[in-house]
């Protein structure tokens, strides 16, 4: 069985290929709060999430992920991956994600750092 962290990236992943609304407020509790950087203001809610996601989304195709759970315990994921834009750059990825007991995320703030483009 894939633990709670597997599920929730692979969901994100599914999500961010879609970029369909109802996939991404699923991944999220009513009152998440969303980090595009460990400095940013939070998106807080799911409303808010979603909105935002839409509002700077990747197009499906435009990219690939390659990721793997660094550490997981309990709530606590820590998620390491590579964002691969063909046309543009790489970045590297950090992601700290909180889960609810139900596999929502309540908590989610993403480090990235562009790399040379490689392909």
């Amino acid at each position: 069985m894939a633990s709670k962290g597997t599920e929730w990236v692979a969901g994100y992943v599914a999500a961010w290929q879609s970029n369909d609304p109802a996939e991404i407020g699923a991944l999220f509790t009513d009152d998440a709060r969303y980090l595009t950087s460990p400095d940013s203001e939070p998106r807080i809610g799911r409303d808010a999430i979603v909105a935002g996601w839409l509002e700077d989304l990747d197009e499906p195709g435009s990219w690939a992920f390659d990721w793997h759970i660094v550490h997981e315990h309990d709530d606590f994921v820590v998620v390491q991956g590579r964002t691969d834009y063909p046309t543009e750059r790489d970045y590297l990825n950090l992601w700290i994600i909180r889960l609810a007991d139900d596999g929502r995320a309540t908590e989610y703030t993403e480090w990235y750092m562009p790399r040379p483009h490689e392909g």
